[in-house]
């Protein structure tokens, strides 16, 4: 095992925009923020992805704009951005004007998309998993190149998160150009993928270290958190969803992060 990485344990709550009406949205976001939660997430999709396929469903980006008004401590962003959906240049455009509206709170969360309907529905190739990915590789230059040109420029280096724990391609993009990497990896499977990322930031020659790592708790026991904690993960995120936002499991692991850092 690694030694844990010298950085605060983070809380993130992904407060799913499904199966609520705005104001349940708005309150829960208000509340996680009010508990002391490090990060607020949503997800991009225009459909729900559990539950009535047919329910209630708002749009990320214009929501994440809403969050970055009405609150003033919480960080956020998308976990994670599909970045099939829009153009590069512009994904960077709405990204520096969020990063202004929170005054430099924003999280660039991104992959390269998997939910077909979407794309069905609303019009976009969906091709191949490959493609997709060869997409999102292509587009985080232009991304990254955006930022440097806009006027003004973001409020800070906006950090980058990348979701995905694909071996050939994923991980390689994610030793390119994450400041944070996601996935829902076990610890076992962490183990591997860390192994596996460590490879690729040697061939890129970055230091692993950079890169913050974040994992998923849903499912998960304290037991667990402590081995992925043990590997260096340090943000942990919690999904939580409509109608009825429940807060409980978040004061839950509140505690064991604050444990952690003390």
């Amino acid at each position: 095992m690694t030694s844990p990485q010298p950085r605060p344990v983070r809380l993130g709550v992904q407060i799913a925009p499904q199966h609520a009406e705005y104001t349940s949205i708005r309150n829960a976001v208000s509340a996680v923020e009010a508990l002391g939660v490090d990060i607020v997430f949503n997800w991009d999709h225009f459909f729900p992805l559990s539950g009535d396929r047919e329910g209630l469903h708002f749009e990320s980006w214009t929501l994440l704009a809403a969050w970055a008004e009405q609150t003033s401590l919480i960080d956020m962003g998308a976990l994670v951005n599909c970045n099939s959906y829009r153009n590069a240049d512009l994904q960077a455009d709405m990204a520096r004007t969020i990063d202004h509206i929170s005054g430099g709170r924003f999280i660039f969360g991104t992959g390269s998309g998997w939910f077909e309907r979407d794309y069905d529905e609303y019009g976009y190739d969906f091709g191949t998993a490959g493609s997709r990915l060869d997409a999102l590789a292509a587009d985080l230059p232009r991304i990254e190149a955006r930022w440097g040109k806009l006027n003004p420029a973001p409020v800070r280096d906006i950090p980058v998160l990348i979701g995905g724990g694909g071996e050939k391609k994923t991980l390689r993009i994610v030793a390119q150009h994450a400041d944070i990497w996601h996935s829902f990896s076990t610890p076992d499977v962490l183990t591997h993928k860390l192994g596996v990322l460590g490879t690729w930031c040697d061939t890129v020659g970055r230091d692993i270290a950079e890169i913050e790592i974040s994992t998923e708790l849903r499912g998960k026991t304290t037991e667990e958190a402590d081995e992925l904690y043990e590997l260096g993960t340090t943000l942990f995120t919690l999904g939580i969803s409509g109608p009825n936002y429940d807060l409980a499991p978040v004061t839950d692991w509140l505690a064991w992060r604050d444990a952690k850092n003390a």
